[in-house]
């Protein structure tokens, strides 16, 4: 739906915009376009991407760990093996004498090579060799498994801070659209009073001039126009900076003027306060934060426990390339399996384990605190519909009976049977109520959204818009255009 929302605004008509500087956007629209290259949307993006690679990291201890290693060695000098001869030839002198106690010659001959030392070369001083290593660990205590948990939670935790930061950037959204379109009405409703208050001053001047009235009332008809004035100017500055909001949170510097369409609205057909409280626990952003912290905090503990037992892994080496680096001394081929243990590590493990439960704790402590926080807050925001929805409800008839009196009262004035205070009391009257019920809508209109968004449901937001009662049947549309004096 809002891609397809999208899409309009760009298909807008082109003259429009050319000629008037004008841009009409419903609030459809406008969460379109301000969703559309925002940067904090962008940044909670990249903060899953950064997660979902984090994720990926601990994943790699599931794979066998595979290296290539040279090395050239160059030795001070060859490694040899040395034997002397006369360990061999002793006894061979003691035999020749147990046959012949009287030679001279045989022992003579074994003396000389007795003499000699017989040596056999090994490795010669320069040596190259490259190997190829193999590591798969395959049993860690559960190191892996919680480590995979963790990061799943990770991502999980990146999603749920994605989802708050749209959910917070559309309450803010409908906060500063209908503050437009809220000024946009109190405009018009100053307009209107400001109108009606200088033709009762036309009106006070003739009636002077003819004799019907004194000059307090004229004057009091004159200061009460300058005032209304007065506050006409104040609701078009307000009108401006309204403007320039909405603007600057859609990123449109080229449209002179933006032109809210969607009307205010009150939908009558809410679920109780229960039902909403009831979505705290399992859809509210920072609970759902919070647990997720929880869980990966409960990992970390297991991870810690798991530092108690032995971490057993297979390894191999094969040896690709040797040189001066005889088989028989290096076997080509190594494989095997090994494991480490640590017996005492100075109660590093116990402190670990003392620190991830304590986090652990903590943890769970924030999440029931901002539970109860956020219920407090449910109550707040569920009570300011509520009054404003009784607020509209009085303020209906209200309106229509104070439209009549002011036209009473001008009547009255006219023919001389009221004073030009009485008129003036039902023009007063008469704006300070419509502007009581434009703002009981904006009121019920912004709670809705930090309701909706604080139950993790700001979705809803935008079927209650549609099927609510808008303002529209007390304060009619205007023309394009109207509001951009």
């Amino acid at each position: 739906m809002r891609y397809k929302v999208f899409l309009c605004i760009m298909l807008l008509p082109a003259a429009l915009w050319a000629q008037s500087g004008e841009l009409s956007l419903t609030l459809e629209q406008s969460a379109a376009l301000m969703n559309k290259g925002n940067r904090s949307l962008q940044i909670a993006d990249k903060a899953v991407g950064i997660a979902r690679s984090e994720r990926q990291k601990m994943n790699a201890f599931w794979y066998p760990s595979l290296n290539a290693a040279g090395a050239y060695v160059h030795l001070s000098n060859d490694v040899e093996v040395k034997e002397p001869l006369k360990q061999f030839t002793d006894p061979a002198k003691d035999f020749v004498h147990t046959l012949l106690p009287d030679d001279q010659f045989i022992s003579s001959i074994l003396d000389n090579i007795g003499a000699h030392t017989l040596t056999f070369p090994l490795l010669q001083q320069n040596l190259t060799t490259i190997d190829a290593n193999l590591t798969w660990p395959v049993f860690t205590g559960g190191k892996r498994i919680f480590a995979t948990k963790i990061g799943n939670r990770m991502v999980d935790l990146a999603q749920v801070t994605k989802a708050e930061t749209g959910a917070a950037l559309q309450s803010e959204l409908v906060g500063i659209y209908y503050a437009l379109r809220l000024a946009q009405r109190v405009v018009k409703v100053r307009e209107e009073t400001f109108n009606g208050l200088q033709k009762h001053y036309q009106n006070a001047l003739k009636l002077e001039s003819n004799g019907m009235i004194n000059k307090a009332e004229r004057l009091f008809a004159q200061v009460s126009m300058d005032e209304a004035k007065r506050e006409l100017e104040s609701a078009r500055k307000d009108l401006n900076v309204a403007q320039n909001a909405l603007k600057a949170l859609l990123s449109v510097e080229d449209a002179s003027f933006i032109n809210p369409s969607s009307p205010l609205f009150m939908n009558n057909d809410l679920p109780d306060e229960l039902y909403f409280k009831s979505l705290i626990g399992g859809s509210n952003y920072m609970v759902n934060k919070l647990r997720l912290q929880e869980s990966m905090a409960d990992n970390q503990l297991k991870i810690s426990k798991s530092a108690y037992v032995p971490t057993i892994a297979i390894f191999g080496k094969q040896t690709l390339y040797a040189d001066n680096l005889p088989k028989n001394l290096m076997p080509r081929t190594v494989i095997g399996v090994g494991f480490t243990w640590n017996i005492f590590d100075g109660l590093d493990r116990e402190a670990n384990i003392r620190q991830a439960r304590l986090t652990k704790q903590s943890l769970a402590l924030g999440r029931e605190k901002a539970q109860n926080d956020l219920s407090v807050l449910v109550d707040k925001l569920y009570s300011e519909i509520e009054n404003a929805k009784d607020n509209v409800a009085a303020l209906n008839t209200t309106i229509e009976m104070s439209r009549e009196l002011v036209r009473i009262r001008k009547k009255s004035f006219q023919e001389g049977m009221a004073t030009s205070t009485d008129v003036i009391d039902a023009e007063t009257m008469l704006s300070k109520v419509q502007i009581a019920f434009l703002m009981a809508y904006y009121q019920y209109d912004v709670s809705l959204a930090s309701l909706l968004s604080t139950c993790g449901i700001p979705e809803s937001f935008w079927e209650y818009s549609r099927t609510g009662k808008t303002e529209d049947f007390i304060f009619p549309a205007r023309e394009p255009g109207d509001y951009s004096k």
